[in-house]
């Protein structure tokens, strides 16, 4: 797909909500051509055509790529609430890229429109979707709806994230967590999009604050916001390099392979108490490459979605 130009000069999408829809079509379509036919009957916007049935609704650009004949439901209904909540951070605008496109996509930049695909979907459903964005500070709550004029609010709201360009100040996660569990009365599917850097990190402040947004028996998803290449293999070359915390500010002098393994083993040791402790609190942990696409991410609604009910 042709889609890379779809930005802004400054950075941000320039039809985010148009990407969306090619990501989600894409996916679909996949689906459609896979082993995993259940997964199907889960897109209330499609059901498969019954001989004898009216010919008006066939989806027929959706039968060009499949060769299989599905209409559009209007009828069906789901009451599915999903609130979306996105890291902001400093650490969530690395890597620095020149402009945000499908082969170039910093950890925010996937963590929008991987939103803005999830959105789309919950869209064809008409389910009701809230979106919130931290980082040093709650910069927005939207509680779930599902108009049409509140779906393009909150892209609007998710292409400003793009711009911000994270400041350089620590990011009290636990504490907004705590702030987003009070202001979700109803029970939802909460997905959180966040690299899990910050200076204080207190695993137990974390989880408690996990364990906060479970209440009221709300599904949590945990997308792990990753640039698996650097940040977990350190894929660096071994040539004299400053690295420099992009939250605190602190800055190392170093070669990288004198580093390498000790620092994967301990990333993977960290990674293994993460997933270990999501599972205990049964927290749905996810890993989100940035250098990958988003069909992890669309799957894991479609599965968090079946045991909702």
């Amino acid at each position: 797909m042709k889609i890379e130009k779809e930005l802004h000069e400054t950075g941000g999408f320039l039809n985010l909500d148009l990407l969306a829809k090619q990501v989600v079509e894409g996916y679909i379509s996949g689906i459609h051509k896979s082993p995993f036919h259940g997964f199907s009957a889960e897109f209330a916007e499609h059901k498969i055509y019954n001989n004898g049935e009216s010919t008006r609704h066939i989806d027929w650009k959706l039968f060009a790529k499949t060769d299989k004949l599905y209409t559009r439901r209007y009828e069906e209904e789901t009451n599915l609430r999903c609130h979306l909540i996105l890291d902001n951070s400093a650490s969530m605008h690395y890597p620095s890229v020149k402009e945000q496109s499908l082969t170039s996509l910093n950890k925010i930049g996937f963590s929008v429109l991987a939103s803005a695909c999830l959105m789309e979907i919950l869209k064809r459903q008409r389910d009701a979707v809230g979106v919130s964005v931290y980082s040093d500070e709650f910069e927005f709550y939207a509680p779930e709806k599902s108009s049409e004029r509140h779906h393009h609010m909150l892209l609007n709201k998710l292409d400003e994230t793009l711009l911000a360009n994270g400041r350089r100040t620590n990011t009290d996660t636990y504490t907004y967590l705590h702030q987003i569990a009070e202001k979700l009365r109803r029970r939802s599917l909460i997905f959180l999009f966040t690299d899990m850097f910050q200076a204080d990190a207190d695993e137990e402040k974390l989880f408690e604050a996990l364990r906060h947004l479970k209440y009221n028996r709300h599904e949590v998803v945990l997308f792990h916001v990753m640039d698996e290449k650097r940040e977990l293999n350190f894929n660096f070359e071994n040539t004299p390099r400053r690295f420099t915390d992009v939250e605190t500010g602190a800055e190392v002098d170093l070669y990288s392979d004198n580093i390498r393994e000790n620092y994967k083993k301990a990333v993977q040791k960290y990674l293994s108490d993460l997933k270990m402790q999501c599972a205990k609190y049964r927290i749905k942990y996810v890993e989100a490459d940035i250098n990958k696409n988003f069909d992890n991410i669309m799957t894991a609604y479609l599965l968090e979605k079946q045991k909702f009910g």
